[in-house]
């Protein structure tokens, strides 16, 4: 009779954590980014998940280090060039919103860009505002 107690209790456990597991794999895939099993099995989702994670982190890294250079009190009215190298392969860079030609300067523009050392950029309006990631 004991037995059969455990028995039961056992099996009580296991579908509970079953269904626990089950509802917490539904909930987490309505919330993620949604793959197809090729994706998942190729590797193509890993490196798109990497690509959202590195420009959130060139934006995030971008941005800080505007807020060093205002603290600093320097000029950036021309749209210069803050990093070559926020990350690996992210330049970041200053500009203006809407663009004005100073902008376009060679002097102003990030040389890593320029030269295609770098493949991505982060540009930031005066006021440390995100324009655009690329």
């Amino acid at each position: 009779m004991k037995t059969l107690i455990i028995i039961i209790i056992v099996l009580g456990l296991v579908g509970g954590l079953a269904y626990v597991i089950i509802s917490y794999a539904n909930n987490e895939q309505e919330n993620a980014n949604s793959f197809t099993v090729s994706e998942v099995v190729s590797g193509s989702a890993d490196i798109q998940i990497k690509k959202s994670a590195d420009k959130n982190l060139a934006i995030a890294k971008a941005k800080e280090l505007w807020r060093l250079k205002f603290a600093m009190d320097e000029d950036l009215s021309n749209g210069p060039c803050l990093s070559n190298n926020v990350i690996k392969d992210w330049v970041a860079d200053i500009a203006h919103s809407p663009r004005q030609a100073v902008d376009d300067l060679p002097e102003n523009q990030c040389s890593a860009f320029r030269g295609g050392t770098a493949k991505h950029f982060v540009e930031l309006d005066l006021s440390g505002e995100l324009i655009r990631a690329e």
